[in-house]
């Protein structure tokens, strides 16, 4: 069974437009939870122009599935997570100036800066999770580097989803097949909405999790949470 795990980054956006504390970042965590989803995820950028320092500090005591946590990893990044202790960390090789992930980690030449970070957090018994492209070299490379699961970067499925979904899935079943060879889990997540979700999951349905926040979140303008965290859940499990 695919576990659901919402990004709230825009409910902190919003809130950060106007100041104060509406809407509450952990009173929306908690609503989520109860409206179905299977995780909570946060991705904390240096600027804190969505989800703050302070943020991460409270939803730790309010998150009761599972709490995961992505960024890139700097020295204050690592301190804060070794700090907090969530179930799984997501490393992403983003920038301080990138709005949103772009890319998988190159784990190749990447390996002798991820391999110490990884174990850092697995010896404080956090699950690990790297990012990457769709490409079997990557995925045998992020093996290499000792993480738990892999979380494919989903932006080209998405892209190429209404053009040919049949060929937009491929590189994302050489992936995964690599990744379940190799005994990694597999997570995916960027860009997958209602229209193209469901598919994902029936091509990939080892597929551990996914993480969804920009789409979910702008559905629940129109539907309402509730029926937006429904209306993923029933996508994930249509099969």
């Amino acid at each position: 069974m695919t576990k659901l795990s919402v990004n709230i980054n825009k409910i902190a956006t919003i809130r950060n437009a106007r100041g104060g504390n509406t809407p509450s970042v952990t009173d929306a965590a908690k609503a989520i939870e109860n409206f179905g989803a299977e995780g909570i995820t946060i991705h904390p950028r240096p600027d804190e122009r969505h989800i703050t320092r302070e943020d991460v500090k409270h939803l730790k005591s309010i998150v009761k599935t599972e709490f995961n946590i992505e960024g890139y990893p700097s020295d204050s990044f690592i301190k804060m997570v070794l700090n907090i202790l969530p179930e799984q960390v997501t490393l992403v090789p983003d920038g301080p100036d990138v709005i949103t992930s772009n890319a998988g980690w190159d784990c190749l030449k990447n390996k002798d800066f991820l391999v110490p970070i990884i174990q850092k957090f697995k010896n404080a018994g956090i699950r690990v999770s790297l990012f990457v492209d769709p490409d079997p070299a990557q995925v045998e490379a992020a093996f290499a580097c000792n993480t738990d699961r892999i979380e494919l970067y989903t932006e080209a499925y998405a892209s190429n989803y209404k053009l040919d979904k049949e060929k937009a899935i491929q590189p994302y079943k050489l992936a995964a097949k690599k990744a379940t060879e190799l005994g990694l889990g597999i997570n995916a997540g960027h860009d997958l909405n209602l229209d193209n979700l469901a598919y994902f999951t029936q091509e990939i349905p080892n597929t551990l999790e996914v993480s969804i926040g920009h789409a979910l979140i702008s559905d629940a303008l129109y539907y309402g949470l509730s029926n937006a965290v429904q209306m993923y859940k029933s996508k994930i499990n249509s099969i």
